[in-house]
């Protein structure tokens, strides 16, 4: 089980109602699927480009804002899975350009990037197939649309 606490820096937020509901739903869902999943306190940061073109580039050496950043908790830190960042903009355009509900894609992200507080990653083909795998049975106990088939305008582009 998760606790979590959720963040609101940028009212471009704001238009999702249940903000904080959706984030709880979307790491219980992605909890579910994993049969190890950790538990622990995990912070859920709503924020705006700039911002998270900061984190991005202290972090991660990149210049720009990126959609969803995770910081998976050192060891040594009791109780703290880790945090998750989300770019207000970034997310709004790619919803829009992809013709995605924002909660859904919000949704998507949050399971993304809880995944990888959970230590799953992308970086290979196989790393990828598992956690796409599980991400997609996650947003269907939501009752969100598979995010990777083309029909929806393309995959989610989550970085981190």
């Amino acid at each position: 089980m998760n606790a979590v606490d959720v963040i609101v820096e940028d009212e471009a937020w704001d238009t999702i109602e249940g903000k904080t509901r959706l984030v709880e739903q979307a790491i219980a869902a992605a909890g579910a699927e994993i049969s190890d999943a950790l538990p622990g306190v995990i912070a859920v940061l709503l924020t705006d480009d700039a911002a998270m073109a900061d984190l991005n580039t202290r972090f991660r050496q990149k210049a720009g804002p990126t959609n969803v950043l995770s910081f998976p908790a050192s060891e040594h830190t009791a109780n703290h899975l880790g945090d998750i960042a989300l770019a207000s903009g970034v997310v709004i355009r790619e919803a829009h350009e992809r013709s995605l509900r924002l909660a859904d894609h919000l949704r998507h992200l949050i399971v993304h990037g809880f995944l990888h507080l959970q230590g799953y990653d992308h970086l290979e083909d196989d790393e990828a197939e598992v956690m796409e795998s599980i991400e997609r049975r996650a947003l269907a106990r939501l009752g969100v649309a598979d995010p990777y088939l083309e029909t929806t305008g393309g995959g989610t582009e989550a970085d981190e």
